[in-house]
Protein backbone atom coordinates (compact mmCIF):
# COMPACT_ATOMS: atom_id res chain seq x y z
CA UNK A 1 0.00 0.00 0.00
CA UNK A 2 1.28 3.48 -0.85
CA UNK A 3 1.95 6.25 1.66
CA UNK A 4 -1.13 7.85 3.20
CA UNK A 5 0.14 11.27 2.13
CA UNK A 6 0.50 10.35 -1.53
CA UNK A 7 -1.14 12.74 -3.96
CA UNK A 8 -3.15 9.99 -5.64
CA UNK A 9 -4.78 8.67 -2.47
CA UNK A 10 -8.01 10.73 -2.60
CA UNK A 11 -10.41 8.07 -3.87
CA UNK A 12 -8.74 5.33 -1.82
CA UNK A 13 -9.00 7.32 1.45
CA UNK A 14 -12.69 8.01 0.89
CA UNK A 15 -13.29 4.26 1.03
CA UNK A 16 -11.19 3.65 4.13
CA UNK A 17 -12.77 2.28 7.30
CA UNK A 18 -13.06 4.71 10.18
CA UNK A 19 -9.92 3.68 12.06
CA UNK A 20 -7.73 4.20 8.97
CA UNK A 21 -9.28 7.54 8.02
CA UNK A 22 -8.61 8.85 11.52
CA UNK A 23 -4.92 8.18 10.96
CA UNK A 24 -4.87 11.18 8.64
CA UNK A 25 -4.08 13.31 11.71
CA UNK A 26 -3.86 12.78 15.45
CA UNK A 27 -5.59 16.12 15.89
CA UNK A 28 -8.83 15.20 14.13
CA UNK A 29 -11.97 14.14 16.04
CA UNK A 30 -12.54 10.40 16.42
CA UNK A 31 -15.69 10.55 14.31
CA UNK A 32 -14.06 12.42 11.41
CA UNK A 33 -14.66 11.10 7.89
CA UNK A 34 -13.10 12.70 4.76
CA UNK A 35 -16.44 12.80 2.94
CA UNK A 36 -17.99 14.90 5.76
CA UNK A 37 -16.34 17.99 4.29
CA UNK A 38 -14.29 20.77 5.89
CA UNK A 39 -14.52 24.48 5.25
CA UNK A 40 -11.14 26.17 5.61
CA UNK A 41 -11.56 29.65 7.10
CA UNK A 42 -8.31 31.08 5.79
CA UNK A 43 -6.23 33.94 7.11
CA UNK A 44 -2.95 35.30 5.78
CA UNK A 45 0.34 33.88 4.52
CA UNK A 46 1.45 30.25 4.16
CA UNK A 47 -0.24 28.36 7.00
CA UNK A 48 -3.74 27.97 5.45
CA UNK A 49 -2.19 27.08 2.09
CA UNK A 50 -0.30 24.16 3.65
CA UNK A 51 -3.49 22.96 5.34
CA UNK A 52 -5.45 23.16 2.07
CA UNK A 53 -2.79 21.18 0.22
CA UNK A 54 -2.73 18.45 2.87
CA UNK A 55 -6.53 18.18 2.89
CA UNK A 56 -6.58 17.73 -0.87
CA UNK A 57 -3.82 15.12 -0.75
CA UNK A 58 -5.89 13.23 1.83
CA UNK A 59 -9.02 13.30 -0.33
CA UNK A 60 -11.00 15.49 2.07
CA UNK A 61 -13.96 17.33 0.56
CA UNK A 62 -12.79 20.94 0.94
CA UNK A 63 -14.32 24.42 0.79
CA UNK A 64 -12.85 27.83 1.61
CA UNK A 65 -13.87 31.16 3.11
CA UNK A 66 -11.20 33.74 2.24
CA UNK A 67 -10.76 37.27 3.57
CA UNK A 68 -10.21 40.30 1.35
CA UNK A 69 -6.72 41.71 1.78
CA UNK A 70 -5.63 38.77 3.94
CA UNK A 71 -5.92 35.37 2.26
CA UNK A 72 -3.41 34.65 -0.49
CA UNK A 73 -4.93 35.03 -3.94
CA UNK A 74 -3.20 31.82 -5.08
CA UNK A 75 -4.98 29.86 -2.36
CA UNK A 76 -8.37 31.37 -3.19
CA UNK A 77 -7.92 30.69 -6.91
CA UNK A 78 -7.01 27.05 -6.24
CA UNK A 79 -10.64 26.36 -5.29
CA UNK A 80 -13.48 26.14 -7.81
CA UNK A 81 -16.21 28.80 -7.90
CA UNK A 82 -18.72 26.62 -6.07
CA UNK A 83 -16.21 25.83 -3.32
CA UNK A 84 -15.04 29.35 -2.47
CA UNK A 85 -16.21 32.72 -1.24
CA UNK A 86 -14.33 35.90 -0.37
CA UNK A 87 -15.60 38.25 2.32
CA UNK A 88 -14.46 41.31 4.23
CA UNK A 89 -13.11 40.91 7.75
CA UNK A 90 -16.00 41.32 10.19
CA UNK A 91 -18.80 40.00 7.97
CA UNK A 92 -19.88 37.34 10.43
CA UNK A 93 -23.37 36.93 9.00
CA UNK A 94 -22.02 36.33 5.51
CA UNK A 95 -19.48 33.82 6.83
CA UNK A 96 -22.16 31.83 8.66
CA UNK A 97 -24.40 31.88 5.59
CA UNK A 98 -21.57 30.50 3.45
CA UNK A 99 -20.79 27.77 5.98
CA UNK A 100 -24.41 26.67 6.01
CA UNK A 101 -24.59 26.56 2.20
CA UNK A 102 -21.47 24.40 1.94
CA UNK A 103 -23.16 21.50 3.78
CA UNK A 104 -20.02 20.47 5.66
CA UNK A 105 -19.70 18.92 9.10
CA UNK A 106 -16.41 20.56 10.07
CA UNK A 107 -14.58 23.89 9.80
CA UNK A 108 -10.94 24.74 10.38
CA UNK A 109 -9.48 28.18 11.08
CA UNK A 110 -5.90 28.61 9.86
CA UNK A 111 -3.80 31.74 9.46
CA UNK A 112 -3.76 35.03 11.28
CA UNK A 113 -5.78 38.11 10.48
CA UNK A 114 -3.65 41.27 10.58
CA UNK A 115 -3.86 42.43 14.24
CA UNK A 116 -4.29 46.08 13.22
CA UNK A 117 -7.65 45.19 11.73
CA UNK A 118 -9.07 45.49 15.23
CA UNK A 119 -8.47 49.24 14.95
CA UNK A 120 -9.00 49.97 11.25
CA UNK A 121 -10.30 48.37 8.05
CA UNK A 122 -12.79 46.32 10.04
CA UNK A 123 -16.27 45.99 8.55
CA UNK A 124 -18.48 44.42 11.22
CA UNK A 125 -22.02 43.60 10.17
CA UNK A 126 -24.98 43.61 12.54
CA UNK A 127 -24.33 39.99 13.52
CA UNK A 128 -20.73 40.82 14.48
CA UNK A 129 -21.63 44.02 16.31
CA UNK A 130 -24.23 42.15 18.36
CA UNK A 131 -21.74 39.42 19.21
CA UNK A 132 -19.02 41.88 20.23
CA UNK A 133 -21.41 43.87 22.38
CA UNK A 134 -22.06 40.80 24.53
CA UNK A 135 -18.38 40.26 25.35
CA UNK A 136 -16.95 41.74 28.54
CA UNK A 137 -13.39 41.14 27.31
CA UNK A 138 -12.47 41.46 23.66
CA UNK A 139 -9.41 39.37 22.88
CA UNK A 140 -8.68 36.55 20.43
CA UNK A 141 -9.90 33.85 22.82
CA UNK A 142 -13.24 35.48 23.67
CA UNK A 143 -14.00 36.71 20.14
CA UNK A 144 -13.17 33.46 18.36
CA UNK A 145 -14.76 31.44 21.14
CA UNK A 146 -18.01 33.33 20.56
CA UNK A 147 -17.70 32.83 16.79
CA UNK A 148 -17.16 29.12 17.40
CA UNK A 149 -20.40 29.01 19.36
CA UNK A 150 -22.23 30.63 16.42
CA UNK A 151 -20.74 28.08 14.04
CA UNK A 152 -21.79 25.21 16.33
CA UNK A 153 -25.39 26.39 16.13
CA UNK A 154 -25.25 25.45 12.42
CA UNK A 155 -24.31 21.88 13.30
CA UNK A 156 -20.71 22.52 12.22
CA UNK A 157 -17.79 22.06 14.60
CA UNK A 158 -14.36 23.69 14.51
CA UNK A 159 -11.52 21.19 14.52
CA UNK A 160 -8.07 21.55 16.04
CA UNK A 161 -6.10 23.89 13.77
CA UNK A 162 -3.07 21.59 14.02
CA UNK A 163 -4.98 18.98 12.00
CA UNK A 164 -3.24 17.68 8.86
CA UNK A 165 0.07 19.28 9.86
CA UNK A 166 1.31 16.55 12.21
CA UNK A 167 4.67 16.33 10.45
CA UNK A 168 5.12 20.10 10.74
CA UNK A 169 5.03 20.17 14.55
CA UNK A 170 8.08 20.99 16.69
CA UNK A 171 9.72 17.79 17.94
CA UNK A 172 11.09 17.09 21.42
CA UNK A 173 14.81 17.71 21.76
CA UNK A 174 17.37 19.37 19.46
CA UNK A 175 16.13 19.75 15.88
CA UNK A 176 19.26 21.66 14.78
CA UNK A 177 22.60 22.33 16.43
CA UNK A 178 23.89 25.79 17.34
CA UNK A 179 27.37 27.26 17.50
CA UNK A 180 27.38 27.79 21.27
CA UNK A 181 25.69 26.42 24.39
CA UNK A 182 23.18 28.02 26.73
CA UNK A 183 23.10 26.98 30.38
CA UNK A 184 20.01 24.87 31.26
CA UNK A 185 19.02 27.09 34.17
CA UNK A 186 18.75 30.08 31.82
CA UNK A 187 16.47 28.11 29.50
CA UNK A 188 14.28 26.96 32.39
CA UNK A 189 13.97 30.53 33.64
CA UNK A 190 12.95 31.68 30.17
CA UNK A 191 10.32 28.95 29.84
CA UNK A 192 8.83 29.93 33.21
CA UNK A 193 8.63 33.58 32.15
CA UNK A 194 7.11 32.67 28.77
CA UNK A 195 4.50 30.48 30.46
CA UNK A 196 3.51 33.25 32.87
CA UNK A 197 3.29 35.84 30.09
CA UNK A 198 1.08 33.44 28.13
CA UNK A 199 -1.08 32.75 31.19
CA UNK A 200 -1.71 36.48 31.51
CA UNK A 201 -2.74 36.53 27.82
CA UNK A 202 -0.05 39.07 26.94
CA UNK A 203 1.77 37.03 24.31
CA UNK A 204 3.34 33.66 23.60
CA UNK A 205 7.03 34.46 23.34
CA UNK A 206 9.95 36.04 25.18
CA UNK A 207 13.63 36.70 24.54
CA UNK A 208 16.04 36.14 27.42
CA UNK A 209 19.78 36.47 27.97
CA UNK A 210 21.60 34.80 30.88
CA UNK A 211 18.64 35.05 33.26
CA UNK A 212 17.49 38.51 32.09
CA UNK A 213 14.22 39.09 30.23
CA UNK A 214 15.19 41.19 27.20
CA UNK A 215 11.83 41.39 25.41
CA UNK A 216 8.27 40.15 25.80
CA UNK A 217 5.89 39.54 22.91
CA UNK A 218 2.67 41.49 23.03
CA UNK A 219 0.33 42.88 20.38
CA UNK A 220 3.13 43.68 17.92
CA UNK A 221 3.88 39.99 17.32
CA UNK A 222 6.94 37.75 17.29
CA UNK A 223 9.04 39.31 14.55
CA UNK A 224 8.88 42.85 15.92
CA UNK A 225 9.74 41.55 19.38
CA UNK A 226 12.80 39.76 17.97
CA UNK A 227 13.96 42.92 16.20
CA UNK A 228 13.48 44.91 19.40
CA UNK A 229 15.57 42.39 21.33
CA UNK A 230 18.23 42.51 18.62
CA UNK A 231 18.51 46.29 18.96
CA UNK A 232 20.49 45.74 22.17
CA UNK A 233 23.24 44.18 20.04
CA UNK A 234 24.24 41.60 22.62
CA UNK A 235 25.06 37.91 22.44
CA UNK A 236 23.46 34.69 23.75
CA UNK A 237 19.90 35.79 23.07
CA UNK A 238 17.36 32.99 23.36
CA UNK A 239 13.86 33.10 21.88
CA UNK A 240 11.28 30.96 23.70
CA UNK A 241 7.81 30.34 22.29
CA UNK A 242 5.05 28.61 24.20
CA UNK A 243 1.30 28.19 24.47
CA UNK A 244 -0.96 29.36 27.25
CA UNK A 245 -2.62 27.07 29.81
CA UNK A 246 -5.83 25.68 28.38
CA UNK A 247 -4.87 26.81 24.87
CA UNK A 248 -7.82 26.48 22.48
CA UNK A 249 -6.20 24.95 19.42
CA UNK A 250 -9.29 25.48 17.30
CA UNK A 251 -8.26 29.03 16.53
CA UNK A 252 -4.98 29.85 18.22
CA UNK A 253 -1.92 27.84 17.17
CA UNK A 254 1.53 29.48 17.41
CA UNK A 255 3.66 29.07 14.29
CA UNK A 256 7.33 29.42 13.42
CA UNK A 257 8.48 29.78 9.82
CA UNK A 258 11.12 31.07 7.43
CA UNK A 259 10.23 34.71 8.02
CA UNK A 260 10.82 34.41 11.78
CA UNK A 261 14.03 32.46 11.19
CA UNK A 262 15.29 35.26 8.93
CA UNK A 263 14.45 37.84 11.60
CA UNK A 264 16.37 35.78 14.17
CA UNK A 265 19.43 35.83 11.92
CA UNK A 266 19.12 39.58 11.32
CA UNK A 267 18.73 40.31 15.03
CA UNK A 268 21.67 38.16 16.14
CA UNK A 269 19.55 35.54 17.91
CA UNK A 270 20.89 32.00 17.43
CA UNK A 271 18.66 30.00 19.78
CA UNK A 272 14.94 29.20 19.71
CA UNK A 273 13.10 26.88 22.09
CA UNK A 274 9.66 25.85 20.82
CA UNK A 275 7.04 23.90 22.76
CA UNK A 276 6.99 20.45 21.18
CA UNK A 277 3.84 19.14 19.50
CA UNK A 278 2.11 22.47 20.12
CA UNK A 279 3.93 24.85 17.78
CA UNK A 280 3.82 24.45 14.00
CA UNK A 281 7.05 24.88 12.03
CA UNK A 282 5.81 25.93 8.60
CA UNK A 283 7.82 24.28 5.81
CA UNK A 284 9.62 22.38 8.53
CA UNK A 285 12.19 20.60 6.37
CA UNK A 286 13.19 23.86 4.67
CA UNK A 287 13.35 25.76 7.97
CA UNK A 288 15.52 23.14 9.70
CA UNK A 289 17.91 22.98 6.75
CA UNK A 290 18.31 26.76 6.66
CA UNK A 291 18.67 27.00 10.44
CA UNK A 292 21.48 24.46 10.31
CA UNK A 293 23.25 26.42 7.58
CA UNK A 294 23.00 29.62 9.62
CA UNK A 295 24.08 27.96 12.86
CA UNK A 296 20.73 28.66 14.55
CA UNK A 297 19.77 26.13 17.19
CA UNK A 298 16.11 25.02 17.25
CA UNK A 299 15.04 22.88 20.20
CA UNK A 300 11.69 21.43 21.20
CA UNK A 301 10.94 21.31 24.91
Amino acid sequence: MKSINSLDRGAEILNMPYHMAHNLSQFLPDEFQPEDGICLIAGKELYPELVANRMREAGVRSKIIAYEGETRESLYESFSDEDRIRIKVGKLGKMLKALKSYKVKWALMAGQITPGRLFKDLYPDLRAVTLLAKLKQKNAETIFGAISDEISKLGIELVDARAFLDNQMADHGPMTQGKDKVRPEFIQHGIEIAKEVARLDIGQGVVIRKGTVVAVEAFEGTDRMLRRAGSFQTNQLVFIKTVKPGQDYRFDVPVFGMKTLEVMKESGNHHAYLEANNIIILEKEKVLKQASQWGIQLVGY
